[in-house]
């Protein structure tokens, strides 16, 4: 079959993980030679990369994927793929209840795309969600971004959360070499790429799996050493990293982020809950006390560091005081952005078979209660941008003001400024930020940073 001048489309729901997998796939299909189309109407092949961690972005899933089976009937060429965590959790349940589909992958199957769809091509209806071993990926992702890079470093996770249904569809912990990963940067690097995002779904535990012992007895691969090790990639002018877990968040990896130039000052490191009974009923393994004192140690090596986390309200059996709790240490630590989410229940966590589930509307009222504060506190961190001068990597023009440029602070602000996106694309801008908002800042240009062309 010859599938010259073919188009595909890419729907990504979820998170970064979601994103970096997405972009792997799409660099595998147009080394088949499909070419990306804007219009999902005009694909030949159609793939959803699905999200689980919430039933609303599962039910959406649903309704995408009812449209396309329709059309199926009409141009039975079209091949639709579901891929992601969705896929992985339902796995033969979903061709029961979309039968129109071709395939149906797991996450750790995203390397495997061309093999599977060439079964498909031959005629199969494919579901890979059993668990392999992540092969190193050689495909060039094609990066939605020229200025900013995902890189993964570890796949899968090994915790066993109660709410979390990351574990049983991303697999077990799987680390990839230190050396492809620096081999990946290096080739960012030259690429022109200036800002690499270092992720995991836990990325605290990289390592752990990677053979070898130090002399004093710790892994001779931790995140820390990775940070250390990539650190002088010629090019790349920032690195970030997430998601950290508290259980694993270390001084030793502080300091380095203090030590390291080009790590950004940003942590995000999800807290969940503010109150300890509930803590372990999400079996975290920590305290509110230990979230704290790590917190207190950032802002003791970087006092300017933003730090943002992930909290859930209305778990089960929350009581309206374990909630204050929560409310209390947002009012304490002053995030400078906090994800926030209700309870939701996934099939096959411990906690989605509890009694004492609460109400929609009792779990509506404290996301409310808590999103409040959340701007509050967002909008006093901003105030300390007031008349700084902050370095901004230009990513892109602002879409709703074609005169302006925007890009990040390296604490992860969202900062606007005036400037042709045709000359400040990818160039660090020295910005005087005049107005600032909860979640986004405004400045004017002072000086663009001439970087060495690599």
């Amino acid at each position: 079959m010859t599938i010259s001048r073919r188009h595909y489309h890419i729907t990504t729901f979820g998170c970064q993980m979601n994103k970096a997998d997405s972009e792997r796939m799409a660099g595998i299909l147009e080394d088949m030679g499909f070419e990306w189309s804007e219009d999902p109407n005009q694909a030949d092949v159609i793939l959803y990369n699905t999200c689980t961690i919430r039933d609303n972005a599962e039910q959406k899933v649903y309704s995408y994927l009812g449209r396309q089976a329709k059309r199926k009937h009409e141009q039975p060429d079209l091949t639709l793929v579901v891929a992601g965590c969705v896929a992985q959790q339902e796995g033969e349940a979903l061709l029961r209840r979309v039968p129109e589909l071709d395939l149906v992958m797991g996450p750790q199957h995203a390397n495997r795309l061309k093999d599977l769809l060439q079964q498909v091509f031959d005629g199969n209806q494919i579901v890979a969600t059993e668990p392999i071993h992540i092969i190193e990926d050689i495909t060039k992702p094609r990066r939605d971004s020229k200025v900013t890079a995902w890189v993964n470093v570890i796949y899968g996770c090994n915790e066993r959360c109660t709410y979390c249904v990351v574990p049983s569809v991303r697999g077990v912990e799987q680390s990839r070499t230190p050396e492809a990963i620096r081999a990946e940067i290096e080739e960012l690097g030259r690429q022109g790429y200036k800002e690499i995002t270092l992720l995991g779904q836990n990325i605290d535990a990289y390592g752990r799996d990677l053979p070898g012992v130090t002399p004093e007895g710790r892994h001779q691969h931790t995140f820390t050493d990775l940070l250390y090790y990539v650190h002088d990639v010629p090019g790349v002018e920032r690195i970030r990293f997430a998601t950290s877990h508290p259980r694993y968040f270390t001084e030793r990896l502080i300091r380095a982020c203090a030590e390291l130039p080009k790590v950004c000052e940003h942590f995000h490191i999800p807290f969940q809950s503010g109150d300890n009974e509930v803590l372990k009923r999400m079996a975290r393994g920590y305290t509110h006390e230990k979230y704290r004192r790590i917190i207190d140690t950032i802002r003791g090596y970087m006092p300017d560091a933003a730090i943002s986390a992930d909290a859930i309200v209305g778990f089960p059996t929350e009581t309206e005081a374990q909630f204050e709790n929560t409310l209390k240490l947002v009012e304490d630590i002053g995030f400078d952005q906090l994800n926030t989410a209700a309870y939701s229940p996934r099939p096959g966590t411990p906690a989605a078979v509890w009694e004492n589930q609460l109400s929609e509307e009792v779990k509506s009222d404290r996301l409310q209660r808590l999103n409040h504060l959340v701007a509050i506190k967002a909008a006093e961190r901003s105030q300390r941008y007031m008349g700084r001068l902050e370095e901004v990597l230009v990513e892109d023009q602002n879409p709703k003001d074609k005169t302006q440029v925007m890009g990040r602070t390296r604490t992860n602000r969202l900062t606007f400024f005036n400037g042709d996106i045709n000359e400040l694309k990818g160039k660090l801008v020295k910005v005087k930020i005049t107005e600032v908002r909860a979640f986004s800042l405004t400045g004017e240009p002072v000086e663009v940073r001439e970087m060495a062309s690599v």
